[in-house]
């Protein structure tokens, strides 16, 4: 059932209810217009039977006379004048008892016979008539109750009318079609009042949803006047007020806004300034680290090196008088055995002394790079590389760019960054090769670093980062620099940085 009605769905509300309005209004006009056809209609036949009837029955009686006498002359005049002078008649016939057609005249009116036709039987009457009375005068014998007046004796003819409903047709239509365009013009009457009224709706409602479209764009402050009473006044009041509710709970919001951007700006940038204070205090633990291990290589180049090419001298010394005491010495004498022990512990002090003292340099050159001094950052990771390669790890350098222009702290960062990442690739990755990628872009004034093996890799998702990578993702973010950590199970792991040349400013 509700299907039957979704064609009215995409009307507007003018439409509808002009349509709600000259529903009835058409129903009642048409049924007015079928009632009225109607009515003249069964008038004319009404008329036409009644007409027909009373025209038949005067016929039969007046034709008696004229019938039985057989002068049929006169009679054809009187029927030829009483249908020429009455439109609505069309055809007179008088039909004698033996069934012959005695007299036929038909109009000669442009007119149309009916489909049927009034009949009326001529009667041969009997007249009683005393010629005398008791007086002796002659006159005709009143009705008694003992004898009638008159009486039926037989049947001498017939008289056939048949009507035509044209003229009359003609004056009902004419009457019919000034009461349809009264009808018409009530039913042009109540569609105009139906298009005022529902303008009268439209209008407002128009109004009112333009409203709602401007505060649907975000002009809340909208004045909307109420124009009617009723529902719509009612809703164009609430969209005034829902108006000034909107724009005054914008406003609030705004205020909100503004006073949250505030504060998380104000977040931000203390948030910066800690970033930046986190990266300048990571920089100069850097920095001091280094200048720790600067110092410490120092004191074990000067100090302990020093003392250790003491200590080897002096046992050197002592295994050289010992070896002459006891070349001097008897052979039989006991202490020369004794001399010979010593001259051994001496050349095993010495032996000592050279560990130590090469040890030392190595611890040295851990703590204080020194070849970065002597063949900057290039020949320096380029000899760790080399110093790598005896590990069996097959290991590719390459390297693009003027590296003299990199400063001294970047290119000890530089250096620590890459021994970091060559050590994880020693210490996890089960690698077979290995590749280094050095390139300085005075375009981009960047440094670009890439270490790449084929080992084992990771799940960045599922493993937690390492000491390692935590400590260089440190370094790389004091300098303002960028890490990219890519890796997948059996796939290998690249580890991308970029270091800006020079430091951002503030």
């Amino acid at each position: 059932m509700t299907g039957r009605w979704q064609f009215w769905r995409g009307w507007s509300i003018g439409l509808r209810m002009a349509f709600i309005t000259m529903l009835p209004v058409a129903l009642l006009f048409t049924s007015f217009v079928w009632y009225s056809w109607y009515a003249h209609r069964a008038q004319v036949d009404e008329e036409l039977a009644e007409r027909g009837t009373i025209l038949a029955r005067a016929l039969a009686v007046t034709s008696e006379y004229n019938v039985i006498s057989g002068n049929l002359a006169d009679l054809r005049l009187t029927i030829n004048g009483l249908v020429q002078s009455d439109s609505s008649v069309y055809r007179v016939d008088v039909v004698d008892v033996n069934g012959r057609n005695v007299i036929a005249v038909v109009s000669e009116h442009p007119v149309e016979a009916e489909g049927r036709a009034f009949v009326a039987t001529i009667r041969k009457q009997v007249i009683w008539i005393n010629l005398f009375s008791d007086n002796g005068t002659p006159h005709v014998t009143a009705s008694s109750d003992t004898r009638p007046p008159t009486l039926t004796s037989e049947v001498v003819g017939q008289v056939r009318v048949t009507m035509s409903p044209t003229n009359m047709l003609a004056r009902q239509l004419r009457r019919f079609r000034i009461e349809l365009a009264m009808a018409a013009l009530a039913l042009l009457g109540s569609g105009l009042l139906a298009w005022v009224l529902a303008r009268s709706l439209i209008v407002p409602l128009r109004e009112a949803i333009a409203t709602l479209r401007k505060i649907r764009g975000g002009h809340y402050r909208v004045e909307l006047p109420v124009t009617t009473g009723g529902e719509v006044g009612e809703l164009q009041a609430s969209i005034g007020e829902m108006s000034v509710a909107l724009d005054e709970s914008k406003k609030d919001l705004e205020n909100k806004v503004a006073e949250r951007t505030r504060d998380l700006l104000a977040s931000r940038n203390e948030a910066l300034r800690a970033d930046a204070d986190k990266r300048k205090l990571i920089q100069k633990v850097n920095n001091i680290i280094e200048d720790e291990r600067k110092s410490i290589a120092v004191e074990i180049h000067d100090e302990l090196n020093a003392s250790l090419i003491a200590v080897r001298l002096e046992s050197q010394t002592i295994q050289h008088l010992a070896t002459r005491a006891a070349s001097a010495a008897p052979a039989v004498s006991e202490p020369g055995a004794e001399l010979q022990q010593i001259a051994a512990k001496a050349q095993a002090i010495t032996r000592l002394a050279l560990d130590l003292y090469a040890n030392g340099r190595r611890l040295v050159r851990r703590l204080r790079p020194e070849v970065l001094d002597m063949l900057g950052l290039h020949g320096a990771v380029e000899e760790m590389v080399n110093h790598y390669r005896s590990s069996g790890v097959l290991f590719e350098f390459d390297s693009h760019g003027d590296f003299a222009k990199i400063g001294n702290e970047l290119a000890i960062s530089a250096y620590r960054i890459v021994q970091e990442a060559l050590s994880n690739v020693m210490k996890h990755s089960n690698a077979g090769f290995a590749r280094v990628d050095l390139a300085l872009s005075e375009d981009e004034g960047a440094l670009h670093i890439e270490v790449q093996d084929d080992g084992d890799g990771f799940d960045p998702a599922v493993a937690s980062e390492g000491i390692g990578i935590i400590g260089m993702r440190e370094r790389v973010h004091a300098l303002d620099g960028s890490i990219r950590v890519q890796s997948a199970p059996g796939e290998g792991t690249l580890v991308a940085i970029t270091l800006p040349l020079a430091p951002k400013p503030g």
